[in-house]
């Protein structure tokens, strides 16, 4: 039997992918659905908003920027087909966090435990750049995620927006923090004493910045053994 829950997150799912509030994203994510690249010019590309996914009793969530326009958005599923996708998901099987290395496609087998992964932005914006009125129409999607994900206790924020994003939240749900915001700063972690939620920040891992040696896989994987060490105090 489906549990209220279920119906939640199929509603929260469909509103994610009709959405049309961006008219910059709509048109973009629809051009490089249609144009292609040419490795992919046989694919079908998705070309819509990319929903969350994961684990819905997770504890933990990672959040990234937005879908690739050559990776989500073709494939529909979050850091799918591209190369962030292929650093991450090796890390997150290391660390007993993916069922397998690697995500090609939604039902390629692909479980993940304990992790929902999903982005601040839904559609993939031109340059990787969604403007901050973009940031904020995607908002209401990511707070419903922290609703619905009744067992969460952490965050994990790839990248500087992420962070930003993350911590915002947290402190709207759960009031101020800090006198400011903290910088962003690789693998530290951020907890509260009154707050239910952790923020750990991480590099992310584009091709700009594996590519350079800037997240390297040792660095990564101390990010997913921070988490596991947060999650094995819960035990």
């Amino acid at each position: 039997m489906k549990t209220k829950t279920d119906s939640q997150w199929k509603n929260h799912d469909l509103q994610v992918t009709s959405c049309k509030k961006c008219p910059r994203l709509v048109d973009w994510r629809e051009k490089v659905a249609r144009v292609k690249r040419k490795a992919y010019a046989d694919a079908v590309y998705w070309g819509k908003p990319v929903p969350g996914f994961g684990d819905r009793g997770a504890q933990v969530m990672i959040l990234g920027l937005a879908p690739g326009a050559h990776g989500s958005n073709r494939t529909g599923r979050m850091f799918t087909g591209d190369a962030s996708g292929n650093f991450l998901f090796p890390a997150l099987h290391k660390a007993g966090f993916a069922s397998q290395p690697e995500s090609t496609k939604p039902g390629d087998g692909l479980v993940l435990h304990h992790i929902y992964i999903t982005a601040v932005c839904r559609c993939a914006p031109p340059n990787n750049k969604p403007t901050t009125e973009e940031q904020n129409n995607c908002s209401g999607f990511l707070e419903q995620e922290v609703e619905l994900l009744n067992h969460l206790v952490g965050i994990v924020a790839l990248g500087g927006i992420a962070f930003i994003t993350a911590y915002d939240l947290i402190r709207k749900k759960y009031g101020d923090l800090y006198p400011k915001r903290p910088k962003f700063s690789h693998n530290q972690l951020y907890a509260w004493p009154q707050v239910p939620v952790w923020l750990l920040a991480s590099y992310h891992p584009s091709r700009q910045n594996t590519q350079t040696g800037r997240l390297t896989e040792a660095m990564f994987a101390k990010v997913w053994s921070t988490v596991n060490q947060k999650l094995e105090e819960l035990k």
